[in-house]
C-alpha cells in the first residue's frame, strides 16, 4: 500500500502540469519535448496534452483502486482486471524509462539538448522510480 500511496501523488502531480499545459501553459514546456538537431521531435497539441492528463489522472485512479483507496462497486482493487491494469501501468512507465534508443529514456542516442539532460537526470528516473512504486502496488 505504501509503494501505491507513493505513486498516486507524483501521477497527479504529472496530469497537473499536462493540464496546464493543454490550458496554454508554458513555463517548463520548452524543455519537456525531445529534440534532434534543435527541432522538437514531436509538437503535442493542447488536445494530446490534455488525453495525456486524462491518462495519467485514470492511471492513479487504477492504482487507487489496487491499494484500497477508491472503491468502486463491480470493481474490487484485488480483482484480476485492476491488477492487470496496474501491471500494465507498471510496464508502460518501464519502457519509458528504457526508451526508444534514439530521443527519450536512459538508452537514448541523442544527448547534447536540455531535454536530453533532464531525461537523464529526472524523466526516465521518475520512470523507473513509478513503474517500481506501481509494480510492488501491482503484486502487493
Amino acid at each position: 500500500m505504501i509503494a501505491g500511496a507513493a505513486a498516486i501523488p507524483a501521477l497527479l502531480m504529472l496530469a497537473g502540469i499536462h493540464v496546464y499545459w493543454a490550458a496554454g501553459g508554458k513555463a517548463g514546456k520548452g524543455a519537456a519535448v525531445p529534440t534532434a538537431n534543435g527541432r522538437p521531435v514531436l509538437k503535442p497539441s493542447p488536445l494530446g496534452t490534455a488525453l495525456v492528463a486524462v491518462g495519467l489522472g485514470v492511471m492513479a485512479a487504477i492504482v487507487a483502486l489496487r491499494i484500497g483507496w477508491l472503491n468502486v462497486p463491480g470493481l474490487p482493487g484485488g480483482g484480476v482486471a485492476v491488477k492487470i491494469a496496474t501491471w500494465l501501468i507498471a510496464a508502460v512507465f518501464a519502457l519509458r524509462a528504457v526508451g526508444d534508443f534514439r530521443c527519450v529514456g536512459f538508452f537514448k542516442r541523442i544527448r547534447g539538448s536540455a531535454f536530453a539532460r533532464l531525461d537523464t537526470a529526472a524523466y526516465s528516473p521518475l520512470c523507473a522510480g513509478l513503474a517500481l512504486l506501481i509494480g510492488i502496488a501491482a503484486g502487493s
